[in-house]
């Protein structure tokens, strides 16, 4: 985030609508729509699961996903009736879809993720479930509803629709992977993308664009092809380890 920051804020302006085409979990967009650097956010997610949770969220059944969460009895046994039924809902797919996020093996949500058994300092499948943090993050990105609209469809759908907007600012961090990677694949259960669709159509962008990509050869010769910038950029993934992100744009005085 602090490189999306300093990005925003190099701007000559400040932007009517932040577009993020590949939301997941949204982080981007909600600190975008809580320090008020945009009028508008915009997110985008595909993924049928995720989109039900932002649904739920924004569409006014927060406090039921927040007491739903914070009332469960966790355990193996309980958690296995909850995935053992089809949700007979929205709500209910968001609760199941947070469920899984936080007692499966890496917050996976693709088919065929495994439970945590150990978790983290022997806490077994409850390592990583806090029920009153999860409720304050739900109720706190309620709060923003006003700032925040939330579309469940194809990133590159909407970045065509919006293409023309020239005080609009786009955060592109599709969560797939070139040169033949398998990560994608096993992290998503969309998991395929026609890369060189979504460089014609950022590149064609009348507002600001940030894109964020795998350190991959196939991906800077989009780049390049595209006439677009690349800058390589330190970063931490979720274990900590420092590892190189390509950022792609048009300019990046603003890193200098």
């Amino acid at each position: 985030m602090p490189y999306v920051r300093a990005w925003l804020r190099s701007l000559s302006f400040r932007p009517t609508l932040f577009v993020e085409p590949f939301a997941g979990g949204g982080i981007i967009g909600l600190t975008v729509a809580a320090e008020n650097l945009a009028e508008r956010v915009l997110l985008v997610e595909l993924d049928q699961q995720v989109a039900a949770v932002w649904q739920t969220i924004l569409g006014g059944e927060a406090a039921w996903l927040a007491e739903q969460i914070v009332s469960f009895d966790l355990t193996h046994e309980n958690a296995a009736l909850v995935f053992s039924k089809p949700p007979s809902s929205m709500r209910e797919m968001a609760f199941q879809t947070i469920l899984k996020n936080r007692i499966a093996h890496g917050g996976i949500l693709a088919p065929g993720a495994g439970l945590i058994k150990h978790g983290e300092n022997g806490k077994g499948i409850k390592s990583r479930w806090y029920p009153q943090t999860l409720k304050r993050r739900i109720l706190g990105i309620e709060s923003l509803n006003d700032k925040i609209e939330f579309v469940e469809g194809d990133g590159i759908s909407v970045l065509r629709q919006h293409a023309k907007l020239q005080r609009a600012a786009f955060f592109i961090d599709p969560p797939y992977t070139v040169d033949g990677k398998k990560a994608g694949k096993r992290l998503y259960a969309h998991n395929e993308i026609d890369h060189e669709a979504l460089f014609t159509v950022t590149a064609s962008l009348a507002g600001e664009f940030l894109m964020s990509y795998d350190n991959a050869d196939a991906v800077a010769e989009l780049a390049k092809k595209n006439q677009l910038t690349t800058r390589l950029v330190a970063m931490k993934n979720t274990h900590h380890a420092e590892m190189r992100e390509l950022l792609i744009g048009r300019a990046f005085d603003w890193l200098d």
